[in-house]
C-alpha cells in the first residue's frame, strides 16, 4: 500500500506509483516536524521514566509499613490505557479549571495561567508529563523484580570488603540487573515510539500539529485524509528506523543475554 496512490474517498482511482509516496512524506515539513518532536518525545520520557522507576524500585525493594499499598498506587497508572491517561491530563491540564495551574498559582510560582496545551511552547512539554508519570510504573516493576533476585551474600561480601553504598549499587547491583535494564530499555523505546494515544488523548496532535510524533502524523493521514498510501510509507519509514535502532543499541550494548530476566 505504500506504493500505492490509495486514497479512502478515491478507491476507483488506486494505482501503482513506486517511490512517490514516500518522496512527498519526505519533503512535507510536517513529516520532519514529527521526526524531531518523536526524537524528544523518546529521549525525554524514556529518561525520566528510568530514572523515577530505578529510583522507586530501590525504595519498594527496602521493608517499610505500607510497602504493598504504596505499590499498588505506583502501579496504578500502567492499567490504564493511554487515551484515557491522556483525557485525564488534558482536565489537569486545562488553563481554567485544571489542578496543575490552581496549584502552581496558589503556590506563587506563576502569576496567570499558562495554556499548557493550546501554546506550542508549553504542549509538547505537556504530553512528556503524562507520558513519563504513565511510564515510570512499568520501569518500577521490572526493575524490582530485578533486584529482588539479586543474592543477598553478594551484598554480604561487598560489605565486609568495605564497600560502601555506592560502592555496592555499582559493582553489585547494577550490572546483575544490567540484562533486565537493556531488555525494558529496547522495549520501551520501541513502545513509546510507536504509541500515540496519550498524545491523541490531550492534544489530537495540536495545537497545529506541534505535539505531532510520527505515529500520531501517520493516523492523522488516515483519519483525517484517509490517505492509506502516504500513512503506509511512514509506517514503512518507522520500521526501517526502530530496525536500525535496535541493531544499534543491541550492537553498542554488546548484551549476549538481552532476553534474560
Amino acid at each position: 500500500m505504500a506504493f500505492q496512490d490509495y486514497k479512502l474517498f478515491d478507491l476507483s482511482n488506486v494505482r501503482f506509483v513506486g517511490f512517490k509516496n514516500f518522496e512527498d512524506v519526505l519533503k512535507d515539513p510536517k513529516f520532519i516536524g514529527a521526526l524531531v518532536n518523536s526524537l524528544y518525545w523518546v529521549f525525554f520520557s524514556l529518561f525520566f521514566q528510568f530514572l523515577l522507576g530505578l529510583a522507586l524500585a530501590l525504595l519498594l525493594n527496602k521493608a517499610f509499613r505500607g510497602r504493598g499499598v504504596l505499590q499498588g498506587l505506583l502501579f496504578y497508572p500502567w492499567a490504564l490505557s493511554g487515551f484515557l491517561i491522556g483525557l485525564i491530563w488534558k482536565w489537569m491540564f486545562n488553563s481554567q479549571i485544571g489542578v496543575v495551574n490552581d496549584l502552581l498559582m496558589k503556590a506563587g510560582i506563576i502569576d496567570e495561567r499558562i495554556g499548557f496545551l493550546s501554546d506550542p511552547n508549553w504542549s509538547m512539554f505537556s504530553v512528556i508529563v503524562a507520558n513519563v508519570w504513565y511510564g515510570i510504573a512499568f520501569f518500577a516493576i521490572m526493575l524490582l523484580a530485578a533486584l529482588q533476585s539479586v543474592p543477598s551474600d553478594l551484598y554480604e561480601a561487598a560489605e565486609m570488603d568495605g564497600a560502601n553504598k555506592f560502592t555496592r549499587f555499582s559493582n553489585v547491583t547494577l550490572p546483575y540487573i544490567m540484562p533486565t535494564v537493556i531488555t525494558t530499555t529496547l522495549l520501551r523505546v520501541i513502545w513509546i515510539f510507536n504509541d500515540p494515544t496519550i498524545i491523541y488523548g490531550l492534544t489530537n496532535g495540536g495545537p497545529a500539529g506541534s505535539t505531532h510524533i510520527l505515529s500520531s502524523f501517520m493516523l492523522d493521514k488516515i483519519i483525517n485524509g484517509g490517505d492509506y498510501g502516504s500513512a503506509s510509507a511512514v509506517g514503512v519509514i518507522m520500521i526501517v528506523i526502530l530496525l536500525l535502532y535496535t541493531i544499534f543499541y543491541l550492537s553498542a550494548t554488546k548484551s549476549e543475554k538481552v532476553g534474560d530476566f
